[in-house]
């Protein structure tokens, strides 16, 4: 507990280095580009109407417990955009210290920032895209009322748990280079094994069972919940993701205490 407070005091102090950081990587992302940050915004867009056209219109998909004809658009849109956020988190964690070598070695700052500045600007992001997918809500006439605030609780969990597993996977790519081709191939099976372009009804008992073995598939029928059928996820579910998260955030920073001093000269 001591060792988290001290972090926390490390951050405050820091701040000023921290939005600092965020605000140039905002501005490097959309520099050169014509447009700006107006892609933040058309990218999203474009992948809500390619659903809403493909699989509302198209296909007439269907969910269960819902009669919307935008429903399975909303519920692709809930579970990628959330996903996006989650594979943000921890893809710029795991290499964030790599990354920022040359500072590191050069400029003396509590390294726990890094991690906290990938947060931040990955929360950012997701705030520009989520609130055009929120648009799209309103004006189809799905926006899910006062439910909608149970998504930022969902989220601190989703964000414990990506920012637990980043910054651990990053303190081990210092010292072992395969972490990172690994963990980008594993993203990908990771995916596809979360019930994001599907919905876990569809599958047998026993690959059902095994499926909420993965944190991500509590996390992500939280949000279709809360979009689809337009209810509060069920809490007690949410205490899982959110253990293993936690435990995740202290193994990430004893590894990070421990080899520190290590991590700077392996760089």
């Amino acid at each position: 507990m001591k060792m988290v407070s001290g972090k926390l005091k490390d951050v405050l102090n820091y701040r000023g280095f921290i939005l600092s950081s965020v605000r140039r990587e905002f501005q490097s992302r959309y520099q050169n580009s014509v447009l700006g940050a107006t892609w933040a915004v058309l990218n999203p867009l474009a992948m809500i109407v390619v659903y809403t056209v493909i699989f509302a219109q198209v296909m007439h998909s269907r969910l269960a417990g819902a009669d919307s004809p935008f429903a399975y658009s909303i519920y692709l849109c809930a579970g990628v955009l959330t996903w996006g956020l989650f594979a943000e988190i921890t893809t710029r964690a795991q290499v964030v210290f790599l990354e920022n070598a040359n500072l590191l070695k050069k400029v003396n700052f509590p390294r726990i920032c890094l991690p906290v500045v990938v947060i931040f600007t990955a929360l950012i992001n997701f705030a520009i895209i989520f609130l055009v997918f929120t648009a799209f809500l309103v004006l189809s006439g799905n926006f899910p009322g006062l439910v909608y605030l149970a998504l930022f609780p969902v989220l601190f969990v989703l964000i414990v748990f990506a920012i637990g597993l980043g910054v651990t996977l990053g303190v081990l790519h210092v010292f072992f280079r395969d972490v990172g081709q690994f963990f980008a191939i594993f993203l990908q099976f990771w995916f596809w094994l979360t019930p994001i372009v599907y919905p876990v009804d569809i599958l047998p008992e026993h690959v059902r069972a095994l499926l909420w073995l993965n944190p991500l598939t509590t996390l992500m029928a939280a949000f279709h919940n809360i979009f689809i059928l337009n209810q509060p996820p069920h809490w007690g579910t949410l205490l899982f993701p959110l253990l293993i998260g936690a435990l995740l955030c202290l193994l990430g920073l004893n590894l990070f205490r421990k080899h520190s001093g290590e991590m700077v000269d392996e760089l």
